[in-house]
């Protein structure tokens, strides 16, 4: 993609998401880029934007496309404008768990870097022990595909020079964590505490429910017996469970 194209598509997209920004907005934006015709005559731009219609965003692509045709910096313009009047700040949301509070918290990870990726809405990562589990490893990967994710588990990544890295990354950047607790894995309850402070929706599963720490006795799991019967039988459920997400 060139790179005026990158540019309208974070353009168009940060106009869409920004709350209050209006006719008026468009506007100044026409007068401070001698665009007003652009803006003006276009068929749906204005009127989709008062009426909440859903082609609106196809407006703002077409418009913003012929805007630098007309005047190659607009784009440039249009970017200080949304800068000045509607500035982005460095909080993200990367929460997945559906809640119903408005209030919300912000912290500055001291040990981990934040990642510069976005929440993947079709990632599952997967905490479990590795020695001795790639049968269920398996059946958490299948379970996954019938559900139409993607999955991967900390040693299918080496993007950083620390494995922790690696696996806040992931847990950063997933929707759902399926987390196996059986052997009480001291890791698995660490990347599970990850998990939860970051709002992700938490999967666990184990071999026997006295493996599960007394603070998530409260929360279901999924069991399972760790022979072919068995892996069968956590396939199917957790198939089900992810396409109920």
């Amino acid at each position: 993609m060139q790179e005026h194209q990158q540019k309208i598509y974070a353009l168009r997209k940060r106009i869409v998401a920004t709350k209050g920004f209006d006719q008026a907005d468009w506007i100044t934006i026409g007068d401070a880029t001698d665009c007003q015709h652009i803006i003006e005559s276009h068929p749906r731009l204005l009127r989709a934007l008062s009426f909440g219609d859903p082609d609106y965003p196809t407006a703002v692509g077409d418009v913003l496309k012929s805007m630098f045709t007309y005047h190659r910096n607009s784009l440039d313009d249009v970017t200080n404008f949304l800068d000045k009047n509607y500035p982005l700040t460095n909080n993200v949301s990367v929460s997945t768990a559906p809640t119903e509070s408005t209030k919300s918290i912000v912290f500055t990870p001291n040990i981990f870097q934040i990642p510069g990726t976005e929440v993947e809405s079709d990632l599952v990562s997967i905490m479990m022990p590795f020695a001795g589990f790639d049968d269920v490893h398996q059946g958490i990967v299948r379970a996954c595909n019938q559900a139409g994710y993607r999955c991967q588990r900390a040693d299918d990544i080496w993007d950083h020079s620390t494995i922790l890295q690696d696996i806040f990354s992931l847990i950063y950047r997933s929707k759902i964590v399926i987390a196996d607790f059986s052997g009480r894995n001291p890791n698995v309850m660490y990347e599970v505490g990850i998990a939860h402070t970051l709002g992700k929706i938490v999967i666990p599963i184990s071999q026997t429910l006295e493996h599960i720490p007394s603070d998530l006795h409260g929360h279901r799991i999924q069991t399972y017996l760790k022979n072919g019967e068995g892996i069968d039988s956590l396939e199917t459920a957790l198939a089900a469970k992810l396409k109920s997400i």
